[in-house]
């Protein structure tokens, strides 16, 4: 008689193994889990091509699409050559630098090697899901550094930065608290990233601005002049598609499908985000005495970007404050920045940088995890810092003595897009 039970049920000679089936069934709910996080996680770079095409002027839209086109490309390819293999080196003792050279030849070469067991990340997702899973975030520290330098920057300046970023920088810092390093050692904590993506892509940013200089025209004799964005549907579209993207950001780092927690995660980061939007609003009216919509979706990307290093650990009512108050500090320190005559077209150092460092603190202050403590968060972030920011710096100096990282000024007036590119982002043609 032919056995129509499903495979993960099939008798074995001591009976039915349900402990295999059961081992089995929650890796393929779990992993189904993850590959779906993956997407949302990838789905964020059409939120990012959205908020800065949208913030930027229309003469630059090509350009800027064509920046948040090629990061994924290249963040995905440089994590898959180097950057994974940096980032999860498999520390003996818990270090600084390491390099798994086996995990190197056996993805490359060796495929039918990897891990899809139940003995990989306890039964949480696969080998090639964990890689896909982090090469999603990599590519996002970069796209944070493309807002932050647009309309100005010169597009293979750019695109070596990000090899470089990604493939090196940003994996090594991460090796020291999510691979296993020094940080973890240390008891830092960084649930999904405020510092080691969000604030890590802030400082980069940040080294961006002060090297490439402000756009022309933005400050004149001591005021800062509006440039229109070149459409704020757009914008709105894609601080839309990032807050989407985020449940799988945030929900996806919870590392399986672990119902109560995933759905605890989910919940933080959204009332976060609610917090954040409503800090930016009434921070944005008391400062500039205007309903500001463009306040308010950074105070969204605030408040999400500041709950992300505890989402997991801090109560409902306080991811309601730390959301709120992120909503202020993106306000705060976007007048700053214009004060400095630091150029960001899209509040990304703002956003990411301000609010990873205001996030990855809040932890050690409302975390429900005694292990958690202030100072630690304090010096990881400190850590982090200094090396995310001098490691951009370093780059983009050496780029700027050599081939040079701003357009020409007439290429600037007129727009990247006709020079660069030969096509226009918005073109209404009219039959004759």
């Amino acid at each position: 008689m032919k056995n129509i039970l499903p495979p993960l049920l099939q008798v074995s000679s001591s009976g039915i193994d349900y402990a295999d089936a059961i081992a089995q069934n929650l890796l393929t709910t779990n992993n189904v889990w993850m590959m779906l996080a993956t997407a949302l996680v990838f789905i964020m770079h059409l939120g990012f091509a959205g908020v800065e095409a949208g913030f930027g002027q229309a003469k630059n839209t090509v350009n800027i699409l064509f920046k948040n086109t090629v990061t994924p490309i290249i963040g995905i390819l440089t994590y898959g050559l180097v950057g994974f293999f940096l980032m999860y080196p498999g520390f003996d003792v818990p270090g600084w630098f390491g390099f798994d050279g086996a995990g190197w030849s056996m993805f490359w070469f060796s495929p039918g090697n990897a891990d899809v067991s139940t003995e990989y990340a306890d039964a949480g997702y696969t080998y090639w899901t964990d890689f896909l899973f982090q090469a999603m975030f990599a590519a996002t520290a970069a796209t944070i550094v493309s807002g932050a330098i647009a309309e100005r920057v010169k597009l293979w300046a750019y695109l070596i930065f990000t090899v470089i970023f990604v493939g090196i920088v940003y994996p090594i810092i991460g090796s020291w608290k999510w691979g296993g390093g020094a940080l973890d050692a240390m008891g830092f904590y960084d649930f999904a990233g405020s510092t080691l993506v969000h604030s890590v892509g802030g400082w980069g940013a940040l080294a961006g601005v002060l090297l490439v200089g402000p756009r022309i025209g933005k400050y004149v004799n001591g005021k800062t002049m509006d440039k229109p964005g070149s459409s704020v549907p757009l914008a709105v579209i894609g601080v839309f598609l990032l807050w989407l993207g985020w449940f799988g950001f945030n929900g996806g780092s919870v590392l399986s499908a672990d119902p109560g927690l995933v759905s605890f995660v989910l919940v933080t980061t959204s009332l976060s985000a609610c917090a954040g939007g409503l800090g930016g609003f009434f921070a944005a009216y008391f400062a500039f005495k205007r309903l500001d919509l463009g306040m308010v979706l950074n105070g969204i990307l605030a408040g999400l970007v500041g709950i992300t290093a505890g989402a997991d650990v801090i109560n409902p009512i306080y991811a309601l404050l730390i959301g709120f108050i992120a909503g202020i500090l993106v306000v705060m320190s976007a007048l700053l920045l214009d004060r400095l005559k630091l150029d960001d077209v899209v509040g990304a150092v703002s956003v990411h940088l301000t609010c990873g460092i205001w996030g990855t603190l809040a932890v050690g202050i409302f975390s429900n995890n005694p292990d958690h403590n202030f100072l630690t968060q304090l010096a990881g972030v400190a850590i982090c810092g200094a090396a995310a920011f001098f490691s951009a710096l370093a780059i983009f100096f050496v780029m700027k003595k050599t081939i040079g990282i701003r357009v020409s000024k007439e290429h600037e007036i007129s727009g990247l897009d006709s020079h660069e590119h030969g096509i226009r982002g918005y073109t209404i043609i009219y039959d004759e």
